[in-house]
């Protein structure tokens, strides 16, 4: 038996099927659905941040400044100072001030010159660090 595939009609004529078949779309568009669903909660990334507890009790002390220029000079809440000192007279200036409290509750904001070179800012952050200072943040700008 031979199908007559050209021309005319009859009895083994191979007629066109003009229905839309939607089947092969369909299960395109599953298999992406799928894909999206496994995908997107990987995409999605968060940070676990360790908040303080609220409290009105006490109000946070003024932060201690300490700048780092360019030539690598400390300055301590505007006087000069050295790296191997610079835990003593952190500890002096807090008492001056009256924050006699713990090292982990003083607060220490650290600013540098642009042209600062890395390991340097990075020694002081750690030499306040290694000393108990725990609250250290970096300024980035002049703050008016």
């Amino acid at each position: 038996m031979a199908a007559k595939l050209s021309g005319g009609g009859g009895r083994y004529a191979v007629r066109q099927n003009a229905d839309i078949n939607v089947t092969p779309f369909v299960d395109i568009l599953m298999v992406l659905l799928v894909i999206f669903m496994v995908a997107v909660p990987t995409a999605v990334t968060s940070i676990r941040l360790d908040l303080p507890p609220a409290s009105k009790d006490v109000p946070p002390g003024k932060p201690m400044a300490i700048a780092i220029q360019t030539s690598g000079a400390l300055f301590l809440a505007g006087r000069a100072t050295r790296l191997d000192r610079l835990a003593g007279d952190l500890s002096a200036r807090f008492k001056a001030d009256g924050q006699t409290g713990s090292r982990g509750d003083q607060r220490v904001m650290i600013s540098a010159q642009a042209d600062v070179p890395y390991e340097t800012f990075m020694g002081v952050i750690n030499e306040v660090h290694h000393n108990g200072w725990t609250k250290v943040g970096i300024v980035n700008e002049d703050i008016h």
